[in-house]
């Protein structure tokens, strides 16, 4: 399960953050809950400077707690992914690849500044790909699909509400 996902620049600023449901060890069974605004600040902190500090040639993964870090530098941003230590980190290097490729496709070779302006359509992007934790969706076309489905009914409203304006 995907914990977390982060977009950060070269100096650790973060540009998109999404926190799904962490894992913790009850009783009997796994029992899942929201991460408080502490243990966020404290992970991001942390998983800043660990991406930050390796250098190129180094594997993309690292061991942080009870989870595996999986990053991957495209241009100027680090897209950061927190998984479970079940799960395969390729496939995670994969689907990070797949939502740069999307971005790439939906922006025209995406830059930080399209992640800046046009957040909200990146959040929508990262939704299309992942819910709840889970890679949901691994067809580019697919993604990209429903990406402009949205934004026709985007303009739609748009649209609408300008008439209703001009009466």
């Amino acid at each position: 399960m995907i914990n977390f996902v982060l977009l950060q620049n070269r100096q650790g600023k973060s540009r998109l953050n999404k926190w799904y449901s962490k894992q913790t060890f009850g009783e009997d069974q796994m029992e899942y809950g929201p991460y408080d605004k502490r243990e966020k600040a404290r992970i991001l902190r942390e998983v800043t400077q660990i991406v930050l500090k390796r250098k190129g040639k180094v594997s993309n993964f690292v061991e942080y707690g009870d989870m595996i870090i999986v990053y991957r530098r495209y241009a100027g941003l680090y897209f950061v992914f927190g998984i479970d230590k079940d799960d395969n980190p390729l496939i995670v290097l994969d689907l990070i690849h797949l939502f740069v490729e999307v971005l790439d496709h939906y922006f025209g070779s995406v830059c930080e500044l399209d992640i800046v302006y046009n957040f909200h359509r990146a959040y929508f992007i990262l939704d299309e790909l992942i819910l709840a934790g889970h890679h949901q969706e691994p067809q580019k076309s697919i993604v990209l699909a429903a990406v402009a489905k949205q934004d026709e009914l985007v303009e739609e409203q748009k649209q609408t509400f300008a008439n209703f304006l001009t009466g």
